[in-house]
């Protein structure tokens, strides 16, 4: 496969793998870090990586594991934007197609912009070549790495990969000691090679709904009352989760309805 340069001018922020090749994307999301809550802890710890990484020091690899829709993605999207004019670039590859990762870092090798490679919603099957690759790509191949590139990947499973009810039956007490079998130990060992390892846990009743008033507020609808607030639980328990895309998409919801109610047309 012929390497593929990436277009210029640099104003470009953001690509994607596709199809053997990268795609510039026209528009990237804009996250304003300020606008992801209750994850404090999570924000600080990968904007220091990140800033570390465009200084040209010493960085970690990124695992961002947890619930769905806690902020995993937006946080990256984010130190994008937050770090684009220090020439972070970002590179978003589907798990599949970690298989032509040396064909993806390749034209990066040398360049003066720092690169994260991101994965979203990464989980293979052991057997998958990806896990290969993307093992190689963290660890580093016969061919050294270039220091200009990072691999930050999300997922909803821990290990990266299914666990499956025959993992259980490998374990064995050996002196005492519970020791996991050989396919447990392959899923820890992916899961250990980034360096920085961040978890993000399911928001609470209180947390979701600070979340709903802040979407809300951004839509410039600022009413707050027991009627909006028992209207966003129970749109989190229709959809049996608390997360920060549900308390987004409940005030779009709620938002459009009450400004429909003002706007419709008298017949």
């Amino acid at each position: 496969m012929s390497h593929h340069t990436l277009p210029l001018p640099d104003m470009t922020l953001a690509w994607r793998w596709r199809q053997g090749q990268l795609q510039a994307v026209a528009k990237t999301q804009a996250v304003p870090l300020a606008h992801l809550l209750n994850i404090d802890r999570q924000k600080q710890a990968l904007r220091r990586n990140t800033e570390q990484f465009v200084r040209g020091l010493p960085a970690n690899h990124v695992l961002l594991t947890g619930a769905r829709g806690t902020g995993k993605s937006s946080l990256v999207k984010a130190l994008l934007h937050e770090f684009a004019s220090d020439g972070l670039r970002l590179i978003e590859v589907p798990p599949h197609d970690l298989i032509d990762l040396p064909d993806i870092v390749a034209p990066l090798r040398g360049r003066a912009e720092k690169f994260i490679l991101y994965v979203d919603d990464f989980s293979v099957a052991s057997n998958d070549p990806a896990l290969i690759a993307l093992k190689t790509a963290l660890d580093g191949g016969v061919e050294e790495a270039p220091d200009n590139v990072l691999i930050y990947a999300t997922s909803n499973r821990r290990y990266l990969m299914p666990s499956l009810k025959s993992d259980n039956a490998e374990y064995q007490w050996i002196d005492d000691e519970v020791h996991p079998g050989e396919s447990v130990e392959e899923k820890i060992s992916l899961s250990e090679r980034f360096g920085l390892w961040l978890s993000f846990l399911a928001f609470g009743q209180n947390e979701y709904l600070d979340l709903v008033q802040h979407h809300l507020q951004q839509l410039d609808y600022t009413q707050w009352n027991d009627q909006v607030r028992g209207e966003a639980l129970r749109w989190a328990q229709t959809r049996a989760s608390r997360s920060g895309r549900v308390a987004m998409q409940f005030a779009r919801d709620w938002s459009g309805r009450q400004q429909l109610l003002f706007t419709e047309p008298s017949h």
